[in-house]
């Protein structure tokens, strides 16, 4: 079963569990020198990688919609997809990952693992069925060939 929201807004509820951390907790809280081109950094390279799989994605046309797997007109394999089956995904968390050094409290990278399952377990997984049903072999070699995040 799939989530009943689209990822990135499951994105933004982390976001703001992070930021909400951040603010109202009394510990777990650190500053480091360069901490913030730190962050600035990774957020650079997670829309990066989205951009570049989006960019993908539109040259291939096929959805990008994660909503409707099943509309995929094509099975993309070149590109960031050679080194990931999911970069929209991994460009997400990367993102998530530069709010939790932003955001400046240890406590919020516990939500990192918490967004990977639960991407996992409701989003990537009956998408991978979808693909799977919809291009067979070829997407069982593509997923033998490459690793789901990275």
């Amino acid at each position: 079963m799939p989530l009943p929201i689209p990822p990135p807004v499951l994105v933004v509820l982390f976001a703001a569990a992070m930021w909400q951390i951040a603010e109202r907790l009394p510990f777990g809280g650190f500053a480091f020198a360069g901490q913030r081109p730190l962050a600035a950094l990774v957020l650079l390279a997670g829309l990066m990688l989205m951009a570049a799989a989006a960019w993908t994605m539109f040259r291939a046309r096929t959805t990008v919609n994660p909503l409707r797997p099943e509309r995929a007109s094509r099975l993309v394999t070149d590109g960031v997809f050679a080194f990931s089956r999911n970069p929209i995904y991994l460009g997400d968390a990367l993102i998530l990952l530069a709010l939790a050094l932003g955001f400046g409290n240890a406590i919020s990278f516990l939500l990192l693992p918490l967004f990977v399952a639960v991407l996992g377990r409701w989003q990537i997984r009956p998408e991978e069925q979808a693909l799977e049903r919809l291009f067979g072999s070829a997407y069982r070699d593509y997923c033998a060939r490459v690793r789901r995040w990275l």
